[in-house]
Protein backbone atom coordinates (compact mmCIF):
# COMPACT_ATOMS: atom_id res chain seq x y z
CA UNK A 1 0.00 0.00 0.00
CA UNK A 2 1.02 3.85 -0.78
CA UNK A 3 2.17 5.03 2.58
CA UNK A 4 2.67 8.90 0.52
CA UNK A 5 1.18 11.14 3.40
CA UNK A 6 1.34 14.34 1.08
CA UNK A 7 -1.06 11.93 -1.10
CA UNK A 8 -3.45 11.39 1.76
CA UNK A 9 -2.98 15.04 2.85
CA UNK A 10 -4.34 16.50 -0.44
CA UNK A 11 -7.40 13.96 -0.79
CA UNK A 12 -8.59 14.87 2.61
CA UNK A 13 -8.25 18.38 0.90
CA UNK A 14 -10.69 17.19 -1.63
CA UNK A 15 -13.38 15.60 0.40
CA UNK A 16 -12.77 14.76 4.20
CA UNK A 17 -12.94 11.05 4.11
CA UNK A 18 -11.31 10.48 0.67
CA UNK A 19 -7.83 10.23 2.82
CA UNK A 20 -9.08 7.24 5.11
CA UNK A 21 -10.41 5.61 2.85
CA UNK A 22 -6.90 5.56 1.23
CA UNK A 23 -5.22 4.37 4.50
CA UNK A 24 -7.97 1.97 4.77
CA UNK A 25 -10.05 3.24 7.61
CA UNK A 26 -13.37 2.06 5.99
CA UNK A 27 -15.43 3.28 9.16
CA UNK A 28 -13.52 6.48 10.04
CA UNK A 29 -13.44 7.62 6.45
CA UNK A 30 -17.30 7.11 5.90
CA UNK A 31 -18.26 8.61 9.15
CA UNK A 32 -16.03 11.43 8.06
CA UNK A 33 -17.86 11.55 4.50
CA UNK A 34 -21.07 11.23 6.15
CA UNK A 35 -20.24 14.59 8.51
CA UNK A 36 -18.90 16.19 5.58
CA UNK A 37 -22.35 15.66 3.52
CA UNK A 38 -24.43 16.55 6.95
CA UNK A 39 -22.90 19.55 7.43
CA UNK A 40 -22.00 21.07 3.70
CA UNK A 41 -26.19 20.58 3.18
CA UNK A 42 -27.28 21.91 6.51
CA UNK A 43 -25.19 25.21 6.40
CA UNK A 44 -26.31 25.42 2.33
CA UNK A 45 -22.60 25.68 1.73
CA UNK A 46 -22.61 24.62 -1.91
CA UNK A 47 -25.32 27.59 -2.82
CA UNK A 48 -22.73 29.56 -1.03
CA UNK A 49 -19.64 28.75 -2.71
CA UNK A 50 -21.76 28.86 -5.81
CA UNK A 51 -22.89 32.93 -4.70
CA UNK A 52 -19.17 33.82 -3.64
CA UNK A 53 -17.53 32.76 -7.21
CA UNK A 54 -20.12 35.66 -8.63
CA UNK A 55 -19.29 38.00 -6.14
CA UNK A 56 -22.90 38.22 -4.47
CA UNK A 57 -21.50 37.93 -1.32
CA UNK A 58 -24.80 39.49 0.14
CA UNK A 59 -26.62 36.98 -0.77
CA UNK A 60 -23.92 34.29 0.46
CA UNK A 61 -23.97 35.69 3.61
CA UNK A 62 -27.62 35.52 3.78
CA UNK A 63 -27.74 31.89 2.95
CA UNK A 64 -25.53 30.68 5.15
CA UNK A 65 -26.43 28.58 8.13
CA UNK A 66 -23.56 29.45 10.29
CA UNK A 67 -24.78 27.37 13.02
CA UNK A 68 -23.91 24.61 11.25
CA UNK A 69 -20.85 25.92 9.21
CA UNK A 70 -19.15 26.18 12.27
CA UNK A 71 -18.57 22.54 12.44
CA UNK A 72 -17.06 22.97 8.94
CA UNK A 73 -13.34 23.81 9.78
CA UNK A 74 -13.14 20.95 12.79
CA UNK A 75 -13.96 18.50 10.39
CA UNK A 76 -11.85 19.43 7.52
CA UNK A 77 -8.73 19.93 9.35
CA UNK A 78 -9.26 16.48 11.58
CA UNK A 79 -9.85 14.77 8.66
CA UNK A 80 -6.65 16.39 6.67
CA UNK A 81 -4.41 16.05 9.45
CA UNK A 82 -6.04 12.36 10.38
CA UNK A 83 -4.96 11.02 7.20
CA UNK A 84 -1.50 12.61 7.03
CA UNK A 85 -0.57 11.03 9.98
CA UNK A 86 -2.30 7.72 9.46
CA UNK A 87 0.11 7.77 6.44
CA UNK A 88 3.07 7.90 8.45
CA UNK A 89 3.31 11.86 8.40
CA UNK A 90 3.81 13.91 11.39
CA UNK A 91 7.06 11.94 12.66
CA UNK A 92 7.69 15.23 14.88
CA UNK A 93 6.34 15.67 18.37
CA UNK A 94 3.29 18.31 17.86
CA UNK A 95 2.84 17.75 14.73
CA UNK A 96 -1.11 18.58 14.69
CA UNK A 97 -0.44 22.19 15.52
CA UNK A 98 -0.50 23.56 12.48
CA UNK A 99 -3.94 22.11 11.55
CA UNK A 100 -5.40 22.53 15.01
CA UNK A 101 -4.28 26.72 14.52
CA UNK A 102 -5.55 26.31 11.48
CA UNK A 103 -8.88 25.24 12.04
CA UNK A 104 -8.94 27.84 14.69
CA UNK A 105 -7.91 30.71 12.85
CA UNK A 106 -10.89 29.77 10.07
CA UNK A 107 -13.16 29.23 12.37
CA UNK A 108 -12.12 33.29 13.46
CA UNK A 109 -12.63 34.34 10.06
CA UNK A 110 -16.10 32.34 9.99
CA UNK A 111 -17.35 34.00 12.84
CA UNK A 112 -16.36 37.93 11.36
CA UNK A 113 -17.03 37.03 7.43
CA UNK A 114 -20.23 38.97 7.34
CA UNK A 115 -18.76 41.82 9.12
CA UNK A 116 -15.34 42.41 7.63
CA UNK A 117 -14.44 44.64 4.60
CA UNK A 118 -11.51 45.33 2.33
CA UNK A 119 -11.80 48.35 0.68
CA UNK A 120 -15.05 48.53 1.76
CA UNK A 121 -16.05 44.98 0.49
CA UNK A 122 -17.38 42.64 2.22
CA UNK A 123 -14.92 39.49 2.07
CA UNK A 124 -17.76 36.88 3.08
CA UNK A 125 -18.33 32.96 4.64
CA UNK A 126 -15.81 31.38 2.09
CA UNK A 127 -13.33 33.80 1.16
CA UNK A 128 -12.44 35.33 4.35
CA UNK A 129 -11.87 32.25 6.22
CA UNK A 130 -9.81 30.84 3.25
CA UNK A 131 -7.52 33.87 3.87
CA UNK A 132 -7.32 33.07 7.19
CA UNK A 133 -5.71 29.22 6.57
CA UNK A 134 -2.30 30.57 6.32
CA UNK A 135 -1.84 32.99 9.49
CA UNK A 136 -3.79 29.37 11.00
CA UNK A 137 -0.87 27.51 9.43
CA UNK A 138 2.44 29.47 10.74
CA UNK A 139 0.78 30.20 14.01
CA UNK A 140 0.89 26.57 14.39
CA UNK A 141 4.27 25.79 12.75
CA UNK A 142 5.85 28.61 14.77
CA UNK A 143 4.47 27.15 18.17
CA UNK A 144 5.43 23.47 16.99
CA UNK A 145 8.77 24.67 16.30
CA UNK A 146 9.01 26.35 19.94
CA UNK A 147 7.60 23.68 21.67
CA UNK A 148 9.75 21.07 20.00
CA UNK A 149 12.89 22.90 20.79
CA UNK A 150 11.69 23.30 24.43
CA UNK A 151 11.40 19.11 24.47
CA UNK A 152 14.64 18.58 23.30
CA UNK A 153 16.00 21.47 25.83
CA UNK A 154 14.28 19.95 28.90
CA UNK A 155 15.38 16.26 27.77
CA UNK A 156 19.04 16.81 28.42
Amino acid sequence: MNKNPIEKLLWSIALPGFGQFLNRKYFKGTVLLILEFLVNVQANFNQVIIYSFHGEIQKAIEQTNYNWLMFYPCLYFFAMWDAYKDAGGGKKPNSFYPFAFAAFSVTVGLIYSSKIRLSGVLIGPVWLPIMFVIPGVIMGLTIQKITNRTIKQTAF
